[in-house]
């Protein structure tokens, strides 16, 4: 409850909805991050600014975060802050957001979500891959945290590059080590710049063509490094690649009406099952398993 009490404060503070706009350029895009938006404020408010400097002029990105953020790595952890991502992905399209960001490479929910509401739903991992795959054959990914790697390849095996993902690797660090960087610290950026090139340069010797760090923090960090490569591999950004594809798949909708498909890929939900899941979300479970758990 207190997630969406957090969305609702948030929410009532934006006084433009997409009712009262006459600009048909304006655009309004709601990004989830997993991380918390309290404990991690300096990072939140870079990426927020970061992310509204490089937009098209009209289109407004607001970030919000998760608590408890995604903290335990592993499947558990993710699936829990699904759930809550697909929730608060379903409160942005009725507070009238144009698409929805799920900016956490694992993508987890991405497909539920897809189904949920009817306007566009980017995944920060399956964007940056596929975008990663234009620019060479064999893909390496540098993650936060080695717990990732059966994820990622299991993420690319399901978005068809799973014979261009080669190599993936974790840097082993936490949020945390990222804050100094994004609060301007020049010697920790270096440092951190350093530790993604130490890992990313073997895989690049034994062939990988392109770098994509797994995760928007990372990429925040080397995206603010113009023309940076590991070697010769250039290194993708995932933030501006994933805010860049909202903002196309916004407007070519708005243009030709493509849409997800609503085949047996991603039929759309029934209103009675987005009650019965926004339901099970803000009060859990409401019959207990066993009697005595009464």
């Amino acid at each position: 409850m207190a997630t969406i009490k957090a969305l609702n404060s948030r929410f009532d503070e934006s006084k433009t909805t997409r009712d009262n706009e006459q600009d048909e350029g304006t655009m309004r895009i709601f990004w989830q991050s997993f991380i918390d938006a309290t404990a991690s404020a300096t990072y939140m408010h870079k990426l927020s600014d970061y992310l509204n400097g490089i937009a098209e002029p009209g289109t407004t990105v607001e970030v919000f975060g998760i608590s408890p953020p995604d903290r335990h790595f592993g499947r558990l952890a993710e699936f829990r802050c699904a759930a809550i991502a697909i929730d608060n992905g379903l409160e942005a399209e009725k507070r009238g957001y144009d698409a929805v960001v799920l900016g956490h490479f694992q993508d987890p929910g991405l497909f539920e979500l897809k189904s949920a509401v009817s306007i566009p739903v980017i995944g920060a991992g399956e964007v940056s891959m596929h975008y990663a795959a234009r620019f060479g054959r064999r893909l390496a990914l540098v993650t936060l945290d080695d717990v990732f790697q059966t994820w990622h390849y299991e993420q690319a095996d399901l978005y068809g590059l799973g014979d261009r993902v080669k190599h993936v690797v974790g840097m082993n660090c936490a949020p945390s080590d990222f804050s100094a960087a994004f609060a301007g610290d020049d010697e920790a950026r270096k440092r951190m710049l350093a530790a993604f090139s130490a890992c990313a340069e073997p895989l690049v010797r034994d062939g990988a063509d392109v770098v994509v760090p797994a995760g928007i923090l990372p990429g925040l960090l080397v995206g603010g490094e113009y023309g940076f490569k590991v070697l010769h591999a250039p290194v993708v950004n995932p933030a501006a690649v994933t805010l860049k594809s909202a903002e196309m798949d916004v407007r070519l909708r708005k243009l030709n009406g493509i849409d997800v498909s609503r085949g047996p890929f991603c039929s759309l939900a029934t209103s009675e099952a987005v009650k019965d899941f926004r339901s099970f979300v803000a009060h859990g479970r409401q019959t207990p398993l066993f009697s005595d758990d009464v």
